[in-house]
């Protein structure tokens, strides 16, 4: 396949504590087939080895830089990176995480075609033993995909489109439901530019993506999938989705869910995603509530009420619908993280 294009794309990667593989996805991104890259390292203020490797490779290729940065969280980090991008197009990706060799080449090649404001592919997570055999995998490049779907009104999608056994069903009645299928996360994805013209990650935030994906997406006029894995999510012991969470995490998602549930209501769409975003946190938020911390009772009974107020909005039918697909979500979540915190 010839470059569509040859544009600059900055690929932004928040950098913390992750000597161990940070080379593997440093790597793949350098390793890409697509070359007219800027690679915006971001130490966030990381105490083990990785500024130096970061340091390290801005010295071996002209198209790396390293921004040192006291810890302030990936928020902070992610800012930084899309404050210092001159790219025509951002990706991001994480630290320990790995690209496959055509990543941005497809990417780019599906957003150009389709004049989409976005691209995104299939991922892939993997445990610690499998490392070595994704990491070559990854180096041998995907394979040209047979099916490229363009959608409009992706914020509807967004809200709507999340439960895996209804993306099953919708498949196998040849509605390509997977298609539609995307979350809050920013890898495996190629934006434009000009879609994060005055957004910025919320700083000191827990779910500082879920805050921003509703204006995002409602910005967005048409995104394009393509079915194919193109990233790999590294699942280790000291990933986000193995740690303890506290009450100011899901606080943080309370609010991120409310602020997007409101959003979607102004947009006429039913916010099904955040109705479960919303609903859940408020749960998980009460059994993470230590009843002798005055300030966190306080923010519970607020967080309650407000909730109690936002699903007053909801029709009976709405209402319906989002509860349908909050238990069939909380099902699949169970087998999900089930497996996922398993992977070795």
């Amino acid at each position: 396949m010839t470059d569509a294009t040859n544009s600059l794309i900055s690929i932004i990667v928040p950098v913390y504590n992750a000597e161990k593989y940070l080379h593997y996805c440093i790597d793949s991104i350098l390793g890409q087939s697509y070359t007219n890259l800027e690679v915006i390292l971001v130490d966030d203020g990381a105490k083990d080895s990785s500024p130096a490797i970061c340091d390290a490779y801005a010295e071996q290729d002209s198209r790396v830089t390293v921004i040192h940065q006291e810890n302030g969280g990936i928020a902070k980090a992610q800012n930084a990176g899309l404050d210092a991008a001159h790219g025509e197009y951002i990706a991001f990706a994480d630290n320990d995480d790995i690209l496959d060799h055509r990543n941005i080449a497809l990417l780019l090649q599906a957003l150009i075609s389709a004049n989409a404001d976005m691209s995104k592919a299939r991922w892939q997570q993997f445990g610690v033993s499998q490392l070595s055999n994704i990491e070559k995998q990854a180096k041998t490049g995907a394979s040209t995909p047979e099916k490229v779907t363009v959608f409009k009104n992706p914020l509807h999608a967004y809200q709507t489109v999340f439960c895996k056994s209804f993306r099953m069903l919708g498949d196998l009645l040849g509605r390509n439901t997977e298609a539609l299928y995307f979350n809050e996360a920013n890898w495996c994805r190629l934006y434009k530019r000009e879609i994060w013209d005055g957004i910025r990650f919320p700083e000191g935030m827990y779910a500082q993506d879920v805050m921003v994906a509703g204006e995002l997406y409602q910005r967005m006029n048409k995104v394009v999938d393509i079915d194919i894995t193109l990233y790999y999510w590294l699942q280790s012991e000291g990933s986000v989705t193995h740690r303890e969470r506290g009450f100011g995490f899901y606080h943080d998602n309370v609010v991120a869910g409310m602020t997007n549930f409101e959003q979607a209501l102004k947009a006429n769409i039913t916010p099904m995603r955040s109705y479960y975003t919303l609903v859940g946190s408020v749960k998980e938020e009460h059994g993470a509530l230590d009843s002798e911390n005055v300030e966190d009772v306080r923010q519970y009974s607020i967080d309650l009420q407000k909730k109690q107020q936002l699903l007053s909005q909801l029709t009976l039918l709405q209402r319906m619908r989002c509860v349908l697909l909050q238990k069939v979500r909380l099902l699949e979540k169970n087998i999900y993280d089930r497996k996922v915190k398993n992977m070795r």
